[in-house]
């Protein structure tokens, strides 16, 4: 639930017989007003090496997180982005509406606008264009039922409308931006997932597994500007070998259609946590994909610090973990048709090694420091602010 730092639970034998099981928790800090500081580009990597550590490129603002709402683990989160995009976003989590707590519902609208826009992918690199005025606005909201009928198994069912609307200069530049050099998109869209979670820790897990099925139909009526149907599969397995050991493996599926879509819904390898290590700086668009990834590790180093002279009882505990690694990742991406500026990594097996140091702290923090090797001759230093998978 990501409620508490701590849970420990002692047996008490106040007679005989009877065992009273006293539960202490160490509640987290609920209350997050966050500084946005960061980058717009896809990772790090891609921003250091393709775009010269440009910080014009970065986002600012303010991004307020209040967990735990009522004292029913309810969730309302504001954003008020600046910089090199401009967005507003307001959204509100309902985990349970019933006594049972099986049903539960997500309410979120959104707005950007941006004047430096990617119109174009050349030799799998986004090109960007910065212009003084309003390139692309997007306005969204959906709402999302929840249904999560045991413990560790639930569902979602998401009903939401985007709207579009791209500037003259964009269509010139691109066509098929938005599809047939159309200016505006609008389109209703309903995604289903299901989550099978039985890992032992959300933020960094080392036992347990994952599963992930995502379906969305983007278009619902004869009147919608897009028809695009597409499906994710996730699965990772985490195992403890004892001794400190670690070994995790993730795999992942994507599948999607027709293969007339217009760029700007492009599927792609690239986004998030779905490359392929050693390829950050690449986006490898396509109609579908495989990947995957493993990694054999060991912890080095374990500690949890109890910083008493912290004034607030939520940070006074502080866990520290070090962990060495070494990785191989394969995957394979099938290509659009008629679609030629980016081809090479496409229709092709992608693979990595590499190895590097993973260190976990308070609040889900993981810092990757890594040194991989990819299939195009190509190696270095590659750094991650989020857990691989």
């Amino acid at each position: 639930t990501r409620l508490f730092n701590t849970v420990e639970i002692r047996p008490l034998e106040l007679q005989k017989d009877y065992v009273d099981l006293l539960i202490d928790l160490n509640e987290r800090w609920y209350t997050f007003p966050a500084p946005i500081f960061e980058l717009s580009d896809r990772n790090f990597n891609e921003w250091w090496e393709t775009y010269d550590h440009d910080f014009s490129r970065v986002n600012y603002g303010l991004r307020l997180y209040q967990f735990n709402m009522r004292g029913r683990n309810e969730t309302l989160r504001l954003t008020a982005q600046f910089g090199f995009q401009r967005r507003f976003e307001v959204s509100y989590r309902f985990p349970y509406i019933d006594k049972k707590q099986k049903h539960g519902l997500i309410l979120d609208f959104d707005f950007t606008e941006t004047k430096n826009l990617a119109f174009q992918t050349v030799d799998h690199r986004l090109q960007f264009l910065k212009s003084d005025d309003i390139l692309r606005t997007t306005r969204g909201g959906g709402i999302t039922y929840t249904f999560r009928n045991s413990f560790y198994v639930s569902h979602a069912l998401k009903l939401e409308y985007r709207s579009n609307t791209i500037s003259d200069t964009i269509t010139t530049l691109n066509a098929n931006y938005l599809g047939n050099e159309k200016n505006t998109q609008r389109y209703g869209i309903i995604t289903y997932q299901f989550i099978s979670d039985r890992r032992d820790y959300v933020g960094y897990p080392l036992r347990g597994h994952y599963l992930t099925l995502i379906a969305a139909k983007n278009g619902i009526t004869s009147n919608d500007d897009l028809n695009k149907w597409e499906a994710t599969v996730s699965y990772s397995k985490f195992f403890d070998l004892k001794n400190n050991f670690y070994l995790a493996n993730n795999i992942i599926g994507y599948v999607s259609g027709p293969d007339d879509v217009p760029y700007s819904n492009y599927g792609a390898m690239g986004y998030k946590r779905q490359f392929a290590r050693g390829y950050e700086i690449y986006l490898i668009e396509g109609l579908a994909y495989a990947l995957n990834k493993v990694t054999l590790k060991k912890r080095i180093f374990h500690r949890i610090y109890h910083w008493n002279l912290m004034p607030i009882p939520q940070f006074r505990h502080i866990p520290f973990s070090i962990f060495i690694k070494t990785y191989a990742d394969i995957g394979y991406v099938k290509s659009y048709p008629n679609y030629f500026l980016s081809t090479r990594l496409a229709d092709k097996l992608l693979t990595s090694a590499g190895g590097g140091i993973d260190i976990v702290a308070s609040y889900d923090t993981v810092l990757r420091f890594e040194y991989t090797f990819n299939g195009e001759g190509e190696n270095g230093f590659f750094f991650h602010i989020r857990k691989e998978f």
